[in-house]
């Protein structure tokens, strides 16, 4: 029987699968990045994979996608609280379209009751795969109109810097070649390249069996439909085994070494403390009394400096208490006269619970150096603020050595 569904649908939806017109509907034309996400147990890594999309990329690869994130979970509540953290913490990328979420109405799945029990599966485990492919199935129908291509990637990955580079110079590469996928994981449907033009048959036969099996196992079926054996290896090629997912090897970078600076703030702060305690490898820490939006405390070096990470410590390392709850951290640029800021910020990332740690990447070829960095306060909050520690960490000097020869042999 399931034979004659997979005959019957390869006559209606992908005989010729070139057949799906489309019109580009937004100026990211190149990548969609897709995610599909729900309520875990042990908590939610969407947000993290959120900052690890937008912050592994510079200005120039974030031009070339678009990030679409699925909240496939009934849960008011639940859906409520993500709303509102996403809201937040990815404000500007909103506002750009760059990143927009949707949901489905429960009522709009196929039957959820009286599922096929398959692969010796629990009757729970059934329903939860059945429902997830029709969550993937939304998804994608929902990008096919966005840009050529559509990345699916877990709701609790990591990318490495410079993914986007990395793929496009693999699609480059497959451009004439005969492909269903390309595989840049080995993670279930993680890290999956889809053109989107194959996406509505991909669509239609994740709904039409979307009861038989998991994704990932519909998805070799659907290879061994469409791609002739002699291609079969090629389309689930694996052509930058850990690229992309799981993240690259981490780099080693031993003790911070927060170069000489001086800090300033707006804050009102407790008895006895002052703004350089924030920023000084010790115990202490910077304590603020009802800290407001916009407030903002900053760091100014005293010499522009090639900084590779940044990590900023709130809150109390024991009780937990009295992080900043919704904050945002800058790099600044061209410093002003007088040691009073910098000209020009962009934005590093947001705070998650009291904390950020993230690597600081720069433009191919850039001589730019870092001056400043500024924790912003994003919404006021009726508490105490400890800024307990700014940790940074510059590039060593031979490797700046090692750079300046490089490129003095590129130009020669």
């Amino acid at each position: 029987r399931t034979l004659a569904w997979a005959l019957w649908f390869w006559e209606q939806f992908c005989k010729y699968p070139g057949d799906h017109p489309r019109a580009h509907t937004s100026i990211f034309e190149l990548l969609t990045i897709g995610i599909s996400s729900v309520q875990h147990p042990r908590g939610s890594y969407l947000l993290d994979t959120l900052q690890s999309l937008f912050f592994a990329s510079s200005s120039s690869e974030q031009k070339h996608f678009i990030v679409v994130v699925h909240l496939a979970d009934p849960d008011p509540k639940w859906l409520g609280q993500m709303i509102s953290s996403i809201s937040t913490l990815f404000k500007p990328y909103i506002q750009a379209r760059q990143l927009i979420v949707i949901n489905t109405p429960l009522k709009s799945y196929l039957p959820l009751k009286d599922l096929k029990k398959n692969l010796h599966d629990s009757p729970a485990y059934v329903a939860f795969s059945s429902k997830q492919n029709m969550d993937y199935a939304f998804l994608m129908n929902f990008a096919t109109n966005h840009s050529d291509y559509f990345l699916m990637i877990e709701d609790d990955v990591k990318c490495a810097p410079g993914f986007v580079t990395q793929i496009v110079t693999i699609v480059s590469a497959w451009e004439n070649k005969s492909w269903l996928t390309l595989n840049f994981s080995q993670l279930g449907f993680t890290g999956k390249l889809f053109r989107t033009r194959d996406l509505p048959c991909l669509v239609h036969f994740l709904f039409l069996f979307y009861q038989e099996m998991p994704c990932d196992y519909l998805l070799a079926h659907f290879h061994d439909l469409l791609i002739p054996s002699v291609f079969y290896h090629m389309g689930n090629y694996s052509v930058f085994e850990d690229t992309c997912f799981p993240v690259e090897k981490e780099k080693v970078f031993g003790e911070p070494d927060n170069p000489v600076a001086n800090v300033l703030t707006d804050m009102m702060a407790g008895l006895n403390v002052i703004p350089q305690y924030a920023y000084i490898l010790n115990k202490e820490c910077y304590s603020v009394l009802d800290p407001v939006e916009g407030n903002y405390l900053t760091v100014i070096l005293e010499k522009p400096q090639k900084v590779i990470r940044i990590e900023v410590l709130t809150g109390s390392d024991k009780q937990g208490l009295y992080w900043l709850q919704q904050g945002q951290v800058e790099l600044g640029y061209d410093p002003l006269e007088n040691s009073r800021g910098c000209t020009r910020y962009t934005l590093l990332g947001p705070l998650v619970e009291g904390h950020l740690d993230q690597r600081v990447f720069y433009e191919e070829d850039s001589v730019e150096e870092l001056s400043c960095i500024r924790l912003i306060v994003l919404a006021s909050q009726k508490s105490w603020l400890l800024v307990r520690q700014i940790r940074v960490w510059t590039q060593p000097e031979e490797e700046k050595i090692g750079n300046d020869n490089m490129e003095k042999d590129i130009t020669d």
